[in-house]
C-alpha cells in the first residue's frame, strides 16, 4: 500500500468566520492556528499548506485572564541603538486589537516560509463587519 500525498493545488480552501467577543485570547489563537495549518482536515501534511482562510471579527472584545493587561509587554526593536519599544497589552487592546490577535496566532505557527504563507490567510477586524461576504464564510465555533 502506498501513502497518498496531497498536492498543494488539490487542497480545497474554505473560509471561516470567528467571533472573538468574550473569548479568551490564547484559546482563541490556538484554535485559529489549527485551522490555518489545516490540522482539522483528514489529509493534513506538515509540509503542505492545506489550511483554510479565517476571518476574525470583534477583535476589540477579546478577553484575557489574570494580570496580563498590565504585566504582558509587547517588545519590538528598530535595530538602532536605544530603539527598543515596549507596549503593554492594555495599550495594544485599546489602540491595535487586530495586532494582538495576529501576533498571538503568528507565534503559534511555524517560523518559516510556510508559516508566513499561512499567516496571510488570517484576516482580523476590530468590529463586527468584514468585507469578505462574497466568499460565503462558514461560522467556526470556538470553545473558549
Amino acid at each position: 500500500m502506498k501513502t497518498y500525498r496531497i498536492k498543494p493545488q488539490e487542497v480545497e480552501k474554505k473560509w471561516y468566520v470567528v467571533d472573538a467577543q468574550g473569548k479568551v485570547l490564547g484559546r482563541l489563537a490556538s484554535e485559529i492556528a489549527k485551522v490555518l495549518r489545516g490540522k482539522h482536515k483528514p489529509y493534513y501534511q506538515p509540509d503542505v499548506d492545506c489550511g483554510d482562510f479565517v476571518i476574525v471579527v470583534n477583535a476589540e472584545k477579546v478577553r484575557v485572564t489574570g494580570n496580563k493587561l498590565t504585566q504582558k509587554i509587547y517588545y519590538r526593536h528598530s535595530n538602532y541603538p536605544g530603539g527598543l519599544k515596549a507596549r503593554s497589552l492594555k495599550w495594544m487592546l485599546e489602540n491595535k486589537p487586530e495586532e494582538v490577535i495576529r501576533l498571538a496566532v503568528k507565534r503559534m505557527l511555524p517560523k518559516n516560509r510556510l508559516g508566513h504563507r499561512m499567516l496571510k490567510k488570517l484576516k482580523v477586524y476590530r468590529g463586527p463587519q468584514h468585507p469578505h461576504q462574497a466568499q460565503k464564510p462558514e461560522v467556526l465555533e470556538v470553545k473558549a
